[in-house]
C-alpha cells in the first residue's frame, strides 16, 4: 500500500464519522454490509493523495 497522505482537518473529521458508523454497523453483526462506507473512506484517501501530488508538483 502506498504511503498515507497528510490529511486536512476536514478529511480527518469525515473519516472519524465514517469509522464511527462502521463501528456501529460492526456491533450490529457480521452480516451487515459495510462496502459503501469503505468506498467513501477510500475516496477520501484517494482525494488526499491527489491533492498532495498536485501540491508537490507546484
Amino acid at each position: 500500500m502506498s504511503q498515507d497522505p497528510k490529511l486536512t482537518t476536514t478529511e480527518k473529521a469525515k473519516l472519524a464519522v465514517l469509522v464511527g458508523r462502521m463501528a456501529k454497523r460492526y456491533v450490529a453483526g457480521p452480516d451487515v454490509h459495510q462496502g459503501d462506507l469503505e468506498r467513501r473512506v477510500d475516496r477520501i484517501l484517494d482525494g488526499a493523495r491527489e491533492r498532495e501530488q498536485r501540491n508537490a508538483s507546484k
